[in-house]
């Protein structure tokens, strides 16, 4: 035991652990993803390492108390490095039936379950499928099976507040802090933080004082319930890891896409303009980067994907950055617009943010089935180069990829994020900007032909990109459009030859970019009897599920690939020199067909669609029984 100290309390025994998953879930209004996020900047503020799954539904506003409305969010804290949200929940807050009953198969054997007594009810239990008569918290073997602790928290909340000026309906608004207070008690989490946030946010940016004061009450009603009602019998502490020195902040990915992009621009002296269409869940990089304008940012809300690409293509032939962002459906509507930009040869960065489908499928849900029509989804050859982000802190260093690369070899450049990574969170170790190193670009000034004539597709050996001219300068009058050039002059042309020549010259000035791409690293052993290859938001699920298999003896490594246009040189190295290759992938075996096809390998495919990560557990199962067949 050990004993720690709160801010004006008494002085309480706690129980020291090293990792701990909790999840909040309920109506989609009830504020879970409030109440997750400020226990998240809680814990990372203490210092713990934290890793973060947001899990909307994916109706707008579904009915109230219903399955198909249930929001939820998992946050792991822990005084080691960890990479994913955890498997196992090993405390559980529901506000409702509904919540109960789609999370509570999720909690280990002989975790906490803290619930909202009032909402369970006849009427809730109906909603949520319950059969007539059946109350879940009654159930035996659910109760053997969990410590269930039944709170009235609605009814606690109301009398907490009952001085409170506001309305039974905002006072009931206020039931997430409750349960946050009593979450922040048992797990020994300091209030500070979060009343700092609630008087800010509510107090002075809304101008609600009322509402700031009355969440702070229920927040600290919630944790005096915690400390006097006796009805837990242990308390928990999670301490501080050891974290490499530096400063941190909690950062999401899709805040460190922009971010990311931002510093880029900044380090090529260049304007960055982001043309977009909203749709979920790429819309908080449109929304992070409107508040960034005073970086030089433009953001353009346009009126559909094809506008938003087509703006973005028109900002890059202006000497701008131009970039564009979407999700799942709206990769296919900017097709065409992406060809002409493999056309022309200028530099665009194409934000895909995947989610599960097709069509509208699974809006709110994570999947990584996008590799392919990233890499082939144009008509014609039309190669462009495609990077992918690993986690939430990744997406900032990939961004700056990114932006290197589409200008570097004047190419579109196709950026793959998921769900998974645009929503988690976890520390971000700040950079030292300064040694970002720059990106530079050189405009041509005068004409670049042996008659003094501009050559607009005359490119340079080492990368084989063209020369990126800005409209208007005196002598460097050029022809763009999509019609095929002539490979000098840049008339159009429609030589065979000619246009044999423009195809496979585009498609060796995409290889040309793993010239400067970094090999792929091994975790463990470089060689061996296995390795698990992954993309994207896996990397979590895979580095762990590796590290654990090796803990038991099993000779296993693990690699992830961040470029998948081209992929790193090293690559086939590396696959040779083990005997099986696993390539695990939320989708049905999109990665391990290009390594088929590449590398003549046999890799298996480990794969789920589901729309959530993978489990650790999951993966350490199903590799153990590929290695023993």
């Amino acid at each position: 035991m050990t004993t720690t100290t709160d801010t004006n309390h008494a002085r309480i025994d706690a129980t020291p652990l090293d990792a701990v998953a909790i999840r909040f879930c309920g109506d989609s209004g009830d504020g879970m993803q409030l109440t997750g996020g400020l226990f998240t900047n809680t814990s990372a503020l203490f210092g713990n390492d934290i890793a973060t799954f947001p899990d909307f539904p994916a109706e707008i506003r579904a009915p109230r108390g219903t399955t198909f409305g249930v929001s939820g969010f998992q946050v792991q804290f822990a005084n080691t490095d960890i990479y994913t949200p955890g498997d196992s929940v090993n405390a559980l807050v529901a506000m409702n039936p509904a919540g109960f009953k789609t999370n509570i198969a999720d909690v280990e054997p002989g975790g906490i379950v803290i619930v909202n007594e009032d909402e369970f009810n006849k009427i809730n239990f109906k909603k949520c499928g319950y059969q007539e008569g059946y109350n879940p918290l009654d159930d035996d073997e659910l109760n053997r099976r969990y410590q269930i602790f039944k709170v009235p928290m609605s009814r606690l909340t109301r009398e907490s507040l009952v001085d409170s000026t506001m309305g039974t309906k905002d006072i009931d608004r206020c039931r997430n802090m409750y349960a946050l207070g009593i979450v922040c008690w048992l797990y020994d989490r300091p209030l500070e933080p979060t009343i700092r946030f609630l008087d800010n946010f509510f107090g002075k940016e809304k101008q609600k004082p009322e509402v700031a004061k009355a969440n702070i009450g229920a927040l600290k009603s919630g944790f005096y319930f915690g400390e006097t009602a006796e009805l837990f019998p242990v308390r928990y502490q999670v301490a501080k890891a050891k974290l490499k020195p530096g400063k941190y902040r909690k950062i999401s990915g899709n805040e460190a896409t922009a971010l990311g992009f931002v510093t880029a621009a900044a380090k090529a002296n260049k304007q960055l303009v982001y043309a977009s269409y909203p749709i979920t869940p790429a819309s908080d990089v449109l929304h992070t980067l409107a508040r960034l304008k005073q970086f030089g940012v433009t953001t353009f809300q346009a009126e559909d994907e094809i506008g938003a690409v087509c703006a973005a293509i028109g900002a890059s032939y202006a000497g701008s950055f131009g970039m564009t962002g979407t999700s799942g459906p709206g990769l296919a509507l900017k097709g065409e617009a992406i060809g002409l930009a493999v056309m022309l040869e200028l530099p665009l960065v194409i934000i895909n943010v995947q989610r599960a489908g097709p069509s509208t499928g699974l809006p709110t849900k994570t999947e990584q089935a996008d590799l392919l029509f990233a890499l082939y989804g144009r008509p014609s050859e039309c190669p462009c180069i495609v990077v992918a982000p690993r986690s939430p802190s990744d997406c900032f260093e990939m961004a700056y990829e990114a932006f290197r690369l589409a200008v570097r070899h004047m190419c579109p450049v196709i950026f793959l994020s998921d769900g998974y990574i645009a929503n988690g969170a976890e520390p971000w170790l700040l950079p030292d900007l300064a040694a970002i190193k720059p990106i530079e670009i050189n405009h041509p000034t005068e004409p670049n032909g042996p008659d003094g004539t501009f050559l607009p597709y005359k490119r340079d050996p080492e990368t084989l990109a063209r020369p990126w001219a800005i409209p208007g300068i005196a002598g460097l009058e050029h022809r763009v459009g999509g019609l095929e050039k002539d490979a000098s002059t840049g008339n159009v042309s429609y030589d065979p030859e000619n246009h044999d020549k423009m195809i496979r010259t585009r498609a060796a000035k995409i290889l040309k970019a793993a010239d400067t791409i970094p090999p792929l690293e091994v975790r463990g052993p470089v060689s061996g009897e296995a390795l698990l290859l992954g993309w994207g938001g896996t990397y979590g699920t895979i580095t762990t599920a590796g590290d654990e298999l090796r803990e038991k003896g099993h000779s296993v490594s693990t690699a992830h690939l961040r470029y998948l246009n081209p992929m790193p040189k090293n690559l086939g190295e590396v696959l040779g020199n083990f005997k099986t290759i696993i390539v695990p992938e939320i989708n049905l075996g999109q990665l391990v067909k290009l390594i088929r096809c590449e590398f003549l390998i046999d890799a298996i495919g480990i794969n789920e669609v589901r729309g959530q990560p993978f489990r650790i557990d999951t993966l350490v199962r199903k590799t153990l029984e590929i290695m023993n067949r």
